[in-house]
């Protein structure tokens, strides 16, 4: 089952004196990058976090956010009395035209005015946080998987038009051999030498050798099958998938250099358009 980078999920927990809001978003990228916002009081467990997240994800640009709105009378915030009346004095000092409020107002914003305290992250609080988390990377990954699932339909749709476009290539391939004999025939008909007709067949068959494409045909048809072989294994691996689109890639390249026929070469162009939209899509692909 392949699996999308794109994904989102959300998480709120409700604690007694906090509500905890946990976004992830996830993007395409050729690696695990994590960008992690939260408050500094969790900092200490943002190493777990991004283990949690490592071991679920395994790919992709990912940002997780963690919001705190304190809901109850507990807050790690206090007014440093102290410090604002000796702020409130010294600006007195300086202005004696002020009044009381201007200076207050001054005085709560700047430096040291108000002492954030650090306390150690309740284990309970912590508990439930991570099953938050948890939460919320199911919810991602289910995402994901939607979404992988439709891009897995859309790979099957594409990889039986490439199939569609061989066979009409197989079909064609008799009529382009004996076109490519008959432009032989008739440029040595049209010098008008006598020619040995020894010589004459093997160079006819050199050339007929030099455009035959039987085995980038057979190659290209077990690399469709190896790709939807691949597309329905239990893992999702889009690097290798990117790998067999190569190899079909390289096998319809050659058709197109080999074929020396214009309306092979018109099916080429419509395969290598279809494995250029797969290529696109694989790009999301974990």
């Amino acid at each position: 089952m392949i699996q999308s980078m794109t994904g989102y999920g959300k998480t709120i927990v409700q604690l007694p004196t906090k509500k905890i809001s946990i976004e992830l978003k996830s993007l395409n990228s050729k690696n695990l990058d994590v960008n992690a916002r939260m408050p500094s009081a969790y900092r200490a467990k943002e190493l777990d976090i991004r283990k949690m997240i490592a071991n679920h994800l395994v790919r992709g640009k990912v940002d997780f956010s963690l919001y705190v709105e304190i809901t109850g009378d507990d807050t790690s915030s206090k007014i440093n009395a102290a410090v604002v009346k000796e702020y409130i004095k010294q600006l007195r000092d300086v202005d004696a035209t002020g009044n009381d409020v201007d200076y207050l107002q001054m005085a709560i914003r700047l430096p040291d005015a108000v002492i954030t305290d650090r306390d150690d992250i309740d284990e309970e609080e912590w508990a439930e946080i991570e099953n938050g988390i948890d939460n919320t990377l199911s919810k991602i990954v289910a995402y994901r998987n939607d979404e992988g699932a439709v891009l897995k339909q859309d790979f099957k749709n594409r990889i039986t038009t490439l199939k569609e476009l061989l066979h009409n290539v197989i079909a064609m391939d008799p009529e382009r051999i004996e076109g490519v004999r008959s432009r032989l025939e008739k440029g040595i008909a049209e010098i008008k030498e006598k020619v040995d007709e020894n010589r004459f067949e093997q160079e006819l068959i050199y050339y007929i050798e030099k455009f035959d494409i039987t085995e980038e045909k057979v190659r290209l048809d077990n690399h469709l099958d190896y790709f939807l072989k691949a597309l329905n294994s239990d893992d999702s691996n889009g690097k290798k998938l990117g790998f067999i689109t190569q190899e079909i890639g390289r096998e319809i390249n050659t058709i197109g250099s080999k074929s020396n026929y214009a309306p092979m070469q018109k099916l080429v162009v419509q395969m290598k358009d279809e494995l250029e939209k797969i290529k696109e899509q694989l790009l999301n692909v974990l």
